[in-house]
This record gives C-alpha cells, sequence and structure tokens, in this order.
C-alpha cells in the first residue's frame, strides 16, 4: 500500500482518482477477524491486482470494511465495489460454510456501500481557486 501522491498517466491523461469505500457484512455481523479477516485482505488485493487499481489504505473491522483505493478513469466505482464484493462474498462462503448459520442466502455483504471521493485538496479550496481564475478579467 503506497503512502506518497501517485498521479497515473494514460494515452492523453494525467489523474490520480482516489475514493474512500465502505461496506459492511450482512446484518453487521461480527465476522471480520481471525482467518476471515486474513483471508479477505488476500481475496480484495489480488482482485485490485488483477484490475491493476491500487489500495492505498485498507482497515478490515470487526463489522466493516475501510478502503481508500486509486482508480481509472475508465471504470465507475459502483462496479469496483461490485467486483470487489461480489468475488470476495463467494470465495469466503465457499471456504467458510459455518457462517450458514447466521449469514443466511446467497451474499455474505449487506447490500450498499458508502463512497467518497478523496482528493489532496479540500473542496473549497478548489472551488476558491476556479472561482478567482479570472479575477483580473472584466466580465462581460
Amino acid at each position: 500500500m503506497s503512502k506518497k501522491r501517485k498521479y497515473w498517466v494514460g494515452a492523453h491523461t494525467r489523474h490520480r482518482l482516489l475514493y474512500h469505500l465502505v461496506w459492511i457484512p450482512k446484518y453487521r455481523k461480527r465476522v471480520l477477524r481471525g482467518k476471515i479477516a486474513i483471508r479477505l485482505k488476500e481475496l480484495l488485493m489480488q482482485c485490485v491486482e488483477v484490475n491493476r487499481w491500487e489500495i492505498e489504505e485498507l482497515g478490515i473491522q470487526e463489522d466493516h470494511v475501510h478502503v481508500l483505493i486509486q482508480l481509472k478513469p475508465n471504470i465507475s466505482v459502483s462496479k469496483v465495489v461490485q467486483y470487489l464484493k461480489g468475488g470476495s462474498s463467494r470465495v469466503i462462503r465457499a471456504e467458510y460454510p459455518e457462517l450458514e448459520e447466521f449469514l443466511w442466502g446467497d451474499s455474505f455483504w449487506a447490500d450498499g456501500y458508502f463512497a467518497e471521493s478523496v482528493g489532496a485538496v479540500h473542496e473549497d479550496a478548489v472551488r476558491h481557486y476556479i472561482q478567482n481564475q479570472n479575477s483580473s478579467m472584466p466580465e462581460a
């Protein structure tokens, strides 16, 4: 997991698209510990590696997951969450059948997620910068 600010370069782009994602196990059960937490981290890292994204920070709590992830501009956040949650759900449910006792149904994860874009500069600073770009030009 990288700690420095890194811009990715495409054919005609330079970008740094960071997102803070949070999701929870079904019924917010406190099951993300021990072997399950270790396996979940492995699965998330595999998914990121295969898709050539980058996890900047990862926090696995007993009842939720926090990810700070850098993505490319050609993929939607909802698709990324689908890959992360869907792939890990299938594997964890197959490898830990004892979870079925209190996580019945097809999914390991609860529906939905939290997502927020993250930048090195606060929104107010960007607004101020944009608003003052033409401050020396007379209004039309």
